[in-house]
């Protein structure tokens, strides 16, 4: 795993399962290409990040673009959000844990908020 990888410049592939998740050694190395504030879960299955903004109508324009990039690549997150706050959670549903999917939409939405 010593290639350099553009995660932003990638696109998502589809996936409908038949394919094994990424394992947590390869996850915390893709996890150290995306931007500070992601964290992977105890399970290594899920990736997320909490954001905060000025007030609720910021938080809903960050909602849209995330919407936006998710529609684009065909790859969707969960969130939540509150007033001024919203985590992106990222999971790979068909295969009950991540993808390469995962890592490039956080990338993407590094990159734009």
């Amino acid at each position: 795993m010593s290639e350099e990888i553009d995660l932003t410049n990638k696109k998502c592939l589809p996936c409908e399962g038949g394919i094994d998740a990424i394992d947590k050694k390869q996850a915390n190395y893709l996890i150290k290409k995306l931007d500070k504030g992601w964290s992977l879960t105890d399970d290594s299955k899920k990736i997320y990040k909490d954001f905060k903004f000025k007030n609720h109508y910021e938080v809903m324009a960050a909602i849209n673009l995330i919407a936006w990039i998710s529609h684009r690549e065909d790859h969707h997150p969960e969130i939540i959000f509150s007033y001024n706050t919203a985590r992106v959670i990222y999971y790979t549903y068909s295969i009950d844990g991540l993808s390469e999917n995962d890592f490039i939409c956080a990338s993407k939405i590094d990159k734009t908020t």
